[in-house]
């Protein structure tokens, strides 16, 4: 549920700590329930999330929300829309205090086009959110609402999160009125 990536956060804290323009990356913090990237936006820098929990999420057309995931330490966003030059594909949003370091956008494609650890860590990334949201999609499909809903409750308690009746639908892809009853049917 909550993505965290060491490696990553340790490689950008001892390129923040050595870098020698220090406007390359800054160090930013968003209060609880500011927006980090907006979908649809332009990206104006790569973010590296150092400290708390943000949730990534999709808006739909009937202005739907689906949570993709949540994120913490070491979790970057932007990469992709600044790889492909696309306006953001979800919105990245503060849960907790969260502090970032923001990377400058030509820095960052220049660090994409020297740094061969940038480019392990990068593809690391992005394999492991491939095999991720394919195990997600298949447990949706392969266990009922009720238990999906019961690991969920788990994993909250296991890393200390609190959602909102709204977040956990949106994570689980259902209606706000089929969580009630998958937590009636688990209370019975």
């Amino acid at each position: 549920m909550l993505k965290t990536n060491e490696s990553f956060l340790s490689y950008l804290s001892a390129l923040y700590e050595r870098q020698s323009r220090k406007e390359d990356i800054i160090l930013k913090r968003c209060g609880k329930g500011q927006r980090i990237l907006s979908q649809n936006e332009i990206a104006t820098k790569v973010m590296l999330i150092v400290d708390g929990i943000s949730k990534c999420y999709f808006t739909e057309d009937n202005d739907k929300e689906y949570i993709i995931e949540f994120l913490g330490k070491g979790e970057i966003i932007g990469e992709l829309e600044l790889i492909r030059n696309i306006p953001c594909l979800c919105t990245i949003e503060a849960m907790t205090a969260v502090s970032c370091f923001a990377i400058d956008k030509p820095y960052f494609s220049s660090l994409l086009q020297t740094d061969i650890h940038l480019n392990h860590l990068l593809l690391d990334s992005f394999a492991k959110r491939i095999v991720d949201t394919a195990s997600r999609a298949a447990y949706q499909q392969l266990y009922t609402v009720e238990h999906s809903l019961n690991k969920l409750m788990e994993l909250q308690s296991i890393q200390n999160v609190s959602l909102s009746k709204d977040e956990m639908a949106s994570y689980l892809g259902i209606t706000v009125r089929s969580l009630n009853r998958a937590m009636k049917n688990l209370r019975e």
